[in-house]
């Protein structure tokens, strides 16, 4: 699933293309939102909060999250697109861009003042001007009990956070992902880590959090089941965790350097 980090990417693409600009095209490819036309109309922002992205346009906002597979793309108008049209949830263009969609997991269309009914549970987002440390981690001490690995991706607790930067952060931490939240250790370093983690990264297409941006050597644990850590050479392992089985993400942790601390 795409992070914060490209979810904010994203946010300055669309902008780049979109705002205060007029659009000429608004087709909307999701049954319930299919009469829906916006163009002559003017995009007056787009903003990221955690994984979602709005579009505020007059009084509508587009609200999308991009879940698994969903992507937006920019083209020049009749610019042949990089992903099959049937994949299209929704098409927006001005005089000269056109951004596109593809395979959203979410696609509506608000009012303004609906917005807080879809992102208004999200925790304090990490690379928002709202964040607040302080709230982040008051919010990940409350889930006590809850497995360290959990709670880092509950967007209630903070916003922004992916299975990459959980098992990254955990690793960085020395905790094992499964270990309980109260037993993890500084609660307020772990947030800090997480803040200046994503940040670093927002800029780059190629998320790296070793700090050698060579193929392969990107990150200290996640996707290298089986590959020696880099601290100390033990074999790296991976498991799955999540609050239910329909959420479970793959974890990779090193059995050394992570000892799993029951609750």
């Amino acid at each position: 699933m795409p992070e914060g980090d490209t979810v904010w990417r994203a946010a300055n693409d669309l902008r780049a293309a979109l705002a205060e600009k007029v659009l000429t095209t608004c087709d909307v490819r999701v049954p319930r939102y299919a009469t829906v036309d916006l163009s002559g109309h003017r995009v007056d922002s787009v903003a990221s909060r955690g994984k979602h992205l709005l579009i505020r346009v007059g009084e509508a906002s587009i609200h999308t999250h991009l879940k698994m597979e969903g992507q937006w793309q920019i083209y020049r108008p009749g610019e042949r697109w990089r992903r099959p049209a049937h994949q299209a949830r929704i098409i927006l263009a001005t005089e000269d861009s056109v951004a596109v969609g593809f395979s959203l997991g979410v696609t509506e269309i608000l009012e303004l003042g609906q917005e807080q009914e879809a992102v208004g549970h999200l925790g304090p987002d990490l690379l928002g001007t709202d964040w607040d440390s302080s709230v982040a981690a008051r919010n990940l001490r409350a889930a006590d009990s809850v497995p360290i690995g959990i709670a880092l991706l509950d967007q209630r607790v903070m916003a922004g956070l992916g299975n990459v930067y959980r098992n990254e952060i955990c690793f960085l931490r020395g905790i094992h992902p499964k270990t309980p939240t109260h037993r993890a250790g500084n609660l307020d370093a772990i947030v800090d880590l997480s803040f200046r983690t994503i940040n670093v990264n927002k800029s780059r297409r190629i998320r790296v959090t070793t700090g050698d941006t060579r193929p392969g050597r990107q990150t200290w644990v996640y996707g290298r089941r089986g590959k020696p850590c880099r601290r100390c050479g033990t074999r790296i392992r991976e498991d799955t965790l999540g609050p239910d089985q329909l959420t479970e993400r793959n974890i990779f942790f090193c059995p050394a350097c992570q000892p799993f601390t029951p609750g």
